[in-house]
């Protein structure tokens, strides 16, 4: 009997001891909220001043206007308003939860830090932690102002020479049959500041001319000359290619769209009309001549991969103007095609160009 008293008097003090240190313990979670409450109003004024901050320097960089300024201003001090509110208010309501259940509450909390970077739920039973979850969240960043812009960039179409002393007319190349191809990347880069009028396009492409010479000749090269000289068999293909890799630079002249908002500004050059006049530079990369004919009854295609006296270096100029992303192109060197030749001659370019 006395062992059952004994017992009793035990559970009867684990039983208010639990009860003690559990009121005692949402009494400290209650005083942790209330210094939390405290803290979202010093961190939502803190938020706030870095944002009016950031709205003064666009101010004193010229990308804004005083209206704006003012604007812009209103409406971060107005949304920290409402944070405070609401997260206040989120507070509040867990305090009278706690002290309305004593502590005895069954929740699922949700808890984002200012940064964005972590998230954390917590499933709680009688106000003790049971399963925890954290993740992390990559931060969003969106550049307020693009200033420089890309784009592939693919050309196609006719390819002739001009002949010292000679109109494009007496040219010993077919007009239809010889064309070029050329495909790289550039870069639009807007060089001012506060307009989107003048660009500046750079990148690289590689090129391919082709001439195809008429009749029934081929170019042979004898020495320090390359000549065009009548085939012994009845062609039916001849054709030069020059294979290059250059760097285009031009400057880019038209109107745009600007679309502007809180958190970003954007220039567009669609359905635009467009002017560009530049140049280019680089190297030629292989020079190889294809002939197809018949020789006794059988057919023969012979791929001739040689210097012919191509030019190392290439230079010239170029300019499109067009419509959005099509746009008409030409393209002339300025370097010779052949090194040393009596006659100089110099490869040209008319087509489409496609900035996809």
């Amino acid at each position: 009997m006395k062992t059952i008293t004994f017992y009793s008097a035990v559970l009867f003090l684990f039983l208010v001891s639990q009860v003690t240190f559990g009121q005692e313990d949402y009494q400290k979670k209650i005083e942790a909220l209330r210094v939390e409450k405290q803290r979202i109003v010093e961190q939502e004024k803190e938020a706030l001043k870095l944002e009016v901050k950031d709205i003064n320097q666009r101010l004193e960089d010229g990308d804004i206007s005083e209206n704006e300024t003012r604007i812009l201003k209103e409406e971060v001090a107005k949304q920290r308003a409402l944070n405070i509110e609401n997260r206040v208010a989120i507070i509040e309501n867990r305090i009278a939860l706690l002290e309305r259940n004593k502590g005895n509450v069954l929740t699922l909390s949700e808890l984002d830090s200012i940064e964005g970077r972590k998230m954390r739920i917590d499933l709680s039973i009688d106000g003790r932690p049971a399963i925890t979850f954290n993740s992390k969240r990559k931060k969003k960043y969106i550049k307020y102002d693009r200033r420089t812009y890309s784009d592939f960039v693919m050309a196609v179409g006719l390819n002739n020479a001009l002949i010292e002393g000679q109109s494009l007319d007496d040219s010993p190349y077919k007009i239809g049959g010889s064309r070029f191809f050329e495909m790289g990347w550039q870069w639009r880069t807007r060089v001012f500041k506060n307009a989107n009028w003048l660009r500046f396009n750079y990148g690289f492409s590689f090129q391919f001319n082709g001439l195809k010479p008429d009749g029934n000749q081929i170019f042979v090269q004898n020495g320090d000359q390359t000549t065009l000289e009548e085939f012994e068999y009845d062609l039916e293909k001849s054709k030069l290619r020059m294979d290059n890799l250059v760097f285009p630079v031009h400057f880019e002249m038209g109107p745009s769209r600007v679309k502007e908002t809180e958190r970003t500004i954007r220039y567009s050059i669609r359905n635009q009309f467009r002017l560009g006049l530049g140049g280019y530079a680089g190297f030629n990369l292989g020079t190889r001549q294809k002939l197809k004919y018949t020789r006794d009854g059988e057919d023969v295609k012979d791929k001739l991969k040689r210097g012919y006296n191509t030019s190392d270096l290439i230079y010239g100029v170029s300019g499109y103007v067009g419509f959005d992303g099509v746009l008409l192109y030409l393209k002339y060197d300025l370097n010779p095609i052949f090194k040393h030749a009596d006659t100089e001659q110099n490869n040209i370019s008319l087509g489409l160009r496609f900035d996809i």
